[in-house]
């Protein structure tokens, strides 16, 4: 029989058995755990933004049978070049959208791609109301903590307004990220890589300028 295994901190002794059973205890209290907290009553942001870049993917990827792909093609396509901005599932990205307002400009980034990359800017046409697909439970972002009562979730109304005179790299981006970092540009805060993952960014009027006047470089 294997030796009695010694308590972290305890002058005691603990029986595998007695280990394992709590073991047991604190797995099945981790599935009941509930969703993360969600913190939109509190205060959001402390810099109020004007400017965004969104994030879509324009490959196709499956899931549960749905294709995920929505490039800046695929807005353009779109009767009147609008479409909502479904999907979002972070409680960050989404207090951002909520603070989105009619007219604001955003960049169309596109990710999980074998380049990703600015793609073109789309302006704010409706402002944040309740995302459909968390009520969907066919869709690949069905919450099934949400309620058409209490929706966890939101999305906006984008629509196209041009393309960008060429396609501006994240490999382009972050060179002169990590240029401005030490040289106090207007890129060194952006968040692109200061919050990577997340797929609803806030951007500065400066930090969208910037990146506007690198379309006529060559």
């Amino acid at each position: 029989m294997r030796p009695a295994k010694r308590k972290c901190g305890t002058s005691g002794f603990e029986s595998n058995e007695e280990t394992i059973l709590k073991k047991v205890k604190n797995m099945t209290k981790l599935r009941k755990q509930k969703p993360a907290k969600d913190n939109s009553n509190e205060k959001q942001q402390q810099e109020e933004y004007h400017c965004w870049l969104m994030k879509s993917e324009p490959e196709s990827r499956i899931e549960k049978g749905i294709d995920m792909k929505f490039g800046i093609e695929d807005l353009m396509a779109q009767p009147n070049q609008t479409a909502c901005w479904d999907g979002v599932r972070n409680y960050q990205a989404r207090n951002f959208m909520r603070t989105m307002k009619i007219g604001q400009r955003a960049f169309f980034y596109h990710s999980n791609c074998k380049e990703p990359g600015i793609a073109g800017i789309v302006k704010i046409v409706k402002e944040a109301y309740a995302d459909h697909t968390q009520f969907d439970e066919k869709n690949p972002h069905f919450d099934s903590y949400s309620s058409q009562d209490n929706p966890r979730w939101s999305m906006v109304d984008v629509q196209f307004i041009r393309r960008l005179k060429r396609y501006i790299s994240l490999s382009e981006l972050k060179k002169l990220h990590l240029n401005h970092k030490t040289s106090e540009g207007p890129l060194k805060n952006m968040a692109l890589f200061t919050r990577a993952r997340l797929s609803v960014q806030p951007l500065t009027q400066e930090e969208f300028d910037f990146i506007v006047s690198l379309e006529d470089e060559t």
